[in-house]
């Protein structure tokens, strides 16, 4: 339903319907003196269920924005413009143009993912803003407004004195109305999105990186990013005061931050809302929505897979990456890891370390010495290729940059060639650098440097994937840009990483705490799926440390914390001292027809149930942070009338951290959508749970 106006102006162009609220509520928001020297119109858009209210105004002649829900304020007036070189600050002096309106409400299926349908019904205005004086230049903001949240983006048409755009900022602002606590991570540090996160008052946020999650004191949640970064710098959130936070824009190797040929449309800004932790989860479909559709056509290529590989070992230093006595990617090496696969119904192998480029100092050198295509002497890829195909696994494949993602533009269409003929589907690439490091050569071969997050790494992780996408294989980008959701667009973009991964828990310092998959879940997940490679059944890292985990929470991140590519991250001799726990990993599904939040709290504790896409059978899992916890399972997720056999591994009998982390019980019995359950979670521990139809 296209063309059905959907939303109210106040000011000098009234209409029927939201005039009097919002007029009401803007009177409340405003400084009188601001509100009386306001001289322009008002427009304003509310979701389809009228809760979520967006306002577009101007005050001092400044964009100024507000959301609203329920008619109270969620981000109190918070101003909008762009430092563009050249032309100076686009932000005072403005008025707003007649605004336009549409809406939709479609339904449309993921090839893959946590949902199998998902709904995008939203309403949503056009409101051109038009400066008074200097070059009357003109920016159109345009508004979605969701039942749980809202995403805003700004497009440039193309005008004579505005058409090679080159924005030094954008002054994007985010005033969260309320007091608020926050989780986030800091932007703009050495080491990426791979911090643990911290849990503040919002006054006391640095600058953080999106996702960032509000709680206040209602007790309502919001969650701060963007949606679809495409040949724009990411954004980092800057607290300016109280609770006032602005958009600073990611670094770029030239003096300007983003260049664009007009007409363009930056990323979506978003805000999702919710009343509580599952229902802010739950709403983060928003992000997806907000991406184009699928540009790659047939995508029946694109296949979830659970895998095993030479990877683990490395981190424990058992084995290397580069050459030598201790090499892990030989040829010796795969064939026992494609047989642990081939016996236990795993789909593929993840091989690490097998082309030359890595000895030496690889990160230092910025990977100048990596080839794709060439393997090391003791490692024969057409061997290893045909043996992994009689066996039934796909062999996944390795692309370390050190952030040199210029060695890997010049390499790639001839690396994914190579990969293709050897029949692998899926690869996964990194870009192992401290921030401000990812390198490539301007015409004459000097070097630029530029950052993970910047312009030109949104550009080139499009490119990765299209390349990708013509030889029918998959990305899982690890040390990435952030997830906002293109991977409906390009749904060869499989997973990413761009947090705290189980690796942490093998060398950190400190290591991932009990706390840290709840946070994930309500932080970094609302952006999309994380390749996390749990499953280290041997709760030990590095030298034997300690990880502070418990067996049957090593199960339950399976469910709890999702990508469409799962690990089993463990040696294969691990497994094998820990029968209960495979079969659990080799049973658990990897895609899923519908995703339920059952209960959380940030930081606390997360529990979900999945069905199996196209099948009847789910999965429940639920983590702790490191306090023990009751959590009761009520099955009224499942169909009336039908019987199911539920199995579950639980922490055991004096388990827990502090306890004894392998002490896991399993257990069975019949459940119908009236029954319930109550597991008790050891601290820092979790359970897993898998439910089948009784026939």
């Amino acid at each position: 339903m296209m063309g059905r106006r959907s939303i109210q102006s106040v000011g000098r162009r009234k209409r029927a319907g939201i005039v009097l609220p919002i007029a009401l509520l803007l009177a409340f928001l405003l400084p009188a003196p601001a509100l009386a020297a306001r001289d322009d119109v008002t427009h304003g858009v509310c979701s389809p269920d009228k809760r979520i209210c967006f306002t577009l105004t101007t005050v001092n002649e400044v964009p100024t924005y507000t959301v609203t829900r329920d008619g109270k304020p969620v981000i109190a007036p918070s101003t909008l413009g762009f430092m563009l070189r050249g032309d100076g600050k686009f932000e005072h002096g403005m008025r707003l143009g007649e605004a336009s309106y549409t809406d939709a409400d479609r339904k449309w299926e993921q090839p893959w993912g946590e949902n199998r349908w998902m709904r995008e019904q939203y309403r949503e205005m056009r409101v051109p803003i038009l400066e008074l004086v200097k070059s009357k230049r003109r920016i159109d903001l345009i508004a979605r407004v969701f039942d749980s949240g809202v995403g805003f983006r700004f497009a440039f048409p193309d005008q004579p004195q505005l058409r090679d755009v080159r924005i030094d900022e954008e002054l994007t602002e985010f005033n969260i109305a309320g007091n608020a606590q926050a989780w986030w991570i800091p932007a703009g540090e050495w080491n990426r999105y791979e911090y643990l996160y911290h849990h503040t008052p919002a006054r006391e946020v640095g600058t953080a990186h999106s996702p960032i999650t509000f709680r206040r004191d209602d007790g309502l949640h919001i969650s701060i990013h963007e949606a679809a970064l495409i040949d724009y710098a990411g954004f980092w959130l800057q607290r300016i005061d109280g609770q006032r936070f602005r958009t600073r824009l990611s670094p770029g190797a030239e003096a300007w931050k983003v260049r664009r040929a007009a007409p363009f449309e930056t990323p979506w800004r978003t805000i999702t809302i919710a009343d509580d932790a599952p229902g802010l989860y739950a709403a983060s479909d928003l992000i997806l929505n907000l991406n184009e559709p699928n540009r790659l056509g047939d995508v029946s290529w694109v296949k979830p897979i659970k895998y095993v590989g030479i990877w683990w070992a490395m981190h424990l230093d058992q084995w290397s990456w580069n050459s030598g006595p201790k090499h892990g990617a030989t040829t010796e090496h795969a064939m026992r890891y494609i047989d642990f696969a081939a016996q236990n119904g795993f789909g593929g192998v993840l091989i690490e370390g097998w082309n030359v480029g890595w000895d030496g100092n690889w990160i230092g050198d910025s990977g100048r010495n990596f080839i794709f295509d060439k393997p090391y002497p003791d490692f024969d890829m057409d061997k290893v290729a045909a043996y992994a195909r009689r066996r039934g696994v796909a062999i996944i494949g390795h692309h370390e940059t050190a952030g040199n993602a210029g060695r890997y533009a010049d390499q790639m269409e001839r690396a994914f060639a190579f990969y293709e003929r050897h029949g692998v589907p899926a690869v996964k690439t990194g870009y192992v650098a401290d921030a401000g490091g990812i390198l490539h050569q301007a015409a004459d071969g000097s070097d630029i440097w530029d950052w993970h997050d910047g312009q030109y790494m949104a550009r080139h992780h499009v490119a990765v994937a299209e390349a990708a996408a013509r030889h029918h294989i998959t990305i899982d980008a690890h040390e990435p840009i952030k997830d906002t959701g293109l991977r409906r667009t390009w749904p060869n973009m499989v997973s990413r990483e761009g947090a705290r991964g189980m690796e942490y828990a093998a060398w950190g310092d400190p290591p991932n705490p009990p706390e840290h998959e709840a946070t994930l879940v309500f932080t970094r997940m609302l952006s999309g799926p994380m390749d996390y490679t749990p499953g280290v059944v041997s709760l030990r890292g590095k030298g034997g440390r300690k990880i502070p985990s418990t067996l049957a929470k090593q199960l339950a991140n399976y469910v709890v914390i999702y990508s469409p590519v799962q690990m089993a991250a463990d040696l294969p001799e691990n497994y094998a001292a820990h029968p209960q726990a495979l079969d659990f990993i080799r049973r658990v599904p990897i895609d899923w027809e519908t995703s339920r939040m059952l209960g959380g709290a940030v930081g606390e504790y997360a529990v979900f149930a999945r069905q199996r896409r196209g099948g009847q059978d789910w999965a429940v899992g639920g983590v702790t942070d490191g306090k023990a916890r009751d959590f009761t399972v009520d099955f009224a997720f499942l169909p009336p009338g039908k019987r199911y056999r539920a199995q579950l591994w639980r922490d055991g009998p004096g388990g827990g951290i502090d306890g004894d982390q392998f002490a896991m019980t399993v257990e069975s019995r019949t459940v119908t959508s009236a029954s319930d359950w109550r597991i008790t979670m050891a601290a820092g521990g979790g359970f897993a749970m898998i439910l089948t139809p009784v026939r």
